[in-house]
């Protein structure tokens, strides 16, 4: 019996319990996070959830969510003073977004991601985006539909408009600061804006009407170089980057008839793949695309029982997609001169020796790179129809 009772006194030394515990009502859950630059000093804006709002019995009507907003000379300073105007401790545990002000990013990001990577509190897998033409406090200042949680919001438009639309990328900030830290590799991240008036945007009465003043939409992307932001690519071009970097999941592809009209292709299979190549001892990169996809709309008179003529469809979107993706790294090429394909990174990997004659130079090395686009198309199924209904009805 004393054996015991010793064994449960010394056992007991160990449950301590949590040192570093907070309760529910010490915290003030942020949801958004937004940055900017302002003059010399960093703004940071907090989107805190109010409980009593969110809560089916005790809503009141109000905004279910507050920005807090303080300046400081560091990122770290300056969200350590929101506790200044906080009933409570700023918690980033849940934060789904971190929105960069355009202008911070022009300027760079490292200290903002320096600052997030260090706190034990932040995790690492919510999403960061760049204001357009816009301030980060801007963008967390509208009310949303939906989601009546704006940063919830923005989270779930990013997270659809990824796997179905092609022209973003949700990207993580463990995501980002591996790209930035690879050699060979630059990051990007996709560019968000504010459609409409965006002074009524900031007010409830945004999401109390069918058509709201303002909304929040993702548009092109954020190129950076090393940390900061170079330029955007169009939409197009950002379809062009997420073609060769394997991040396309389904999309929607539309081509013309060859004698007028036009066809949709809706993509379920995208798959790209780098390739490292030594050419006359100069470096080479081969881009291997595979694709299939069901036609879905067909606007325009061609007969589909015909072989030849599935043949030519194929053969036509696969041009189209080769001249898309040619399009957008030649832009980067010559324009920007920023990585953001992991060219470099693939050499790194498949070709080390050569990369480390070339590495030091790869600024350069990258914009003159030769690049050959390989793309294999394949339509697997019609519909329920076969030849299109425009065609049906003239016969």
């Amino acid at each position: 019996m004393k054996k015991r009772i010793l064994l449960l006194l010394i056992l007991s030394l160990f449950l301590t319990g949590c040192w570093d515990k907070r309760e529910l009502n010490e915290l003030a859950i942020t949801m958004a996070l937004g940055v900017d630059k302002v003059e010399d000093e960093y703004l940071a804006s907090a989107q805190v959830v109010l409980p009593s709002e969110v809560s089916m019995k005790a809503g009141t009507g109000r905004s279910p969510v507050t920005l807090f907003q303080e300046k400081g000379k560091t990122v770290n300073e300056a969200i350590q003073k929101l506790t200044s105007i906080s009933p409570r401790h700023i918690y980033p545990g849940h934060l789904q977004i971190v929105v960069i002000g355009e202008s911070l990013a022009k300027e760079g990001i490292g200290s903002l991601l320096d600052y997030l990577s260090r706190n034990w509190e932040v995790r690492s897998d919510f999403y960061l985006m760049v204001a357009k033409d816009n301030t980060a406090e801007n963008i967390l200042n509208i009310q949303t539909t939906l989601e009546n949680i704006p940063a919830n919001n923005i989270y779930w438009i990013l997270h659809t408009s990824e796997k179905h639309l092609s022209t973003t990328s949700a990207v993580t900030l463990a995501e980002l600061i591996v790209d930035l830290e690879r050699e060979g590799k630059e990051g990007v991240l996709t560019g968000i804006k504010v459609i409409g008036d965006q002074e009524s945007g900031s007010s409830k009465q945004n999401v109390e009407s069918i058509t709201p003043a303002a909304h929040i939409k993702f548009q092109e992307l954020a190129v950076l170089k090393d940390d900061k932001l170079v330029g955007w690519l169009t939409d197009d071009e950002s379809r062009g980057y997420n073609g060769v970097t394997n991040q396309i999941k389904t999309t929607l592809g539309t081509m013309s008839c060859p004698e007028g009209g036009k066809v949709n292709i809706e993509v379920n299979k995208f798959k790209s793949k780098l390739k490292s190549k030594l050419v006359n001892g100069n470096p080479e990169i081969e881009v291997n695309i595979q694709i299939s996809g069901n036609l879905g709309e067909v606007d325009c008179s061609i007969d589909l029982t015909k072989e030849e003529t599935l043949k030519m469809l194929e053969k036509l979107y696969e041009e189209q997609v080769e001249k898309s993706i040619n399009k957008s790294i030649k832009v980067v090429q010559d324009k920007f001169g920023s990585d953001i394909f992991g060219f470099g990174a693939t050499i790194h990997q498949q070709n080390p020796k050569e990369w480390k004659k070339i590495k030091d130079q790869w600024n350069e090395e990258f914009s003159e790179i030769p690049v050959n686009i390989k793309v294999k198309m394949t339509i697997r199924h019609f519909g329920a129809v076969i030849n299109p209904i425009q065609k049906t009805i003239k016969e």
